[in-house]
């Protein structure tokens, strides 16, 4: 999937995952991150409003997310 910024700088994750309908809530999208089912870039993310920034790679339950501008 594909997530495009339209001029924003940046995203938080946890409003990605829910933007994208991995998560059906903000609480689910929080509740993944912690439990260190998030990965960004290839590494686990347990920063839940971490910046997803252009050229980020989110993997979440099976779903993966490039963010471009």
């Amino acid at each position: 999937m594909e997530f495009k910024l339209n001029g924003n700088e940046f995203i938080p994750l946890n409003a990605l995952l829910k933007m994208m309908n991995v998560a059906e809530s903000g609480g689910q999208a929080n509740m993944f991150i912690t439990d260190g089912e998030v990965t960004v870039n290839g590494e686990v993310e347990t920063a839940k409003r971490k910046k997803m920034r252009a050229g980020d790679t989110v993997i979440a339950l099976g779903e993966t997310i490039e963010v471009q501008a």
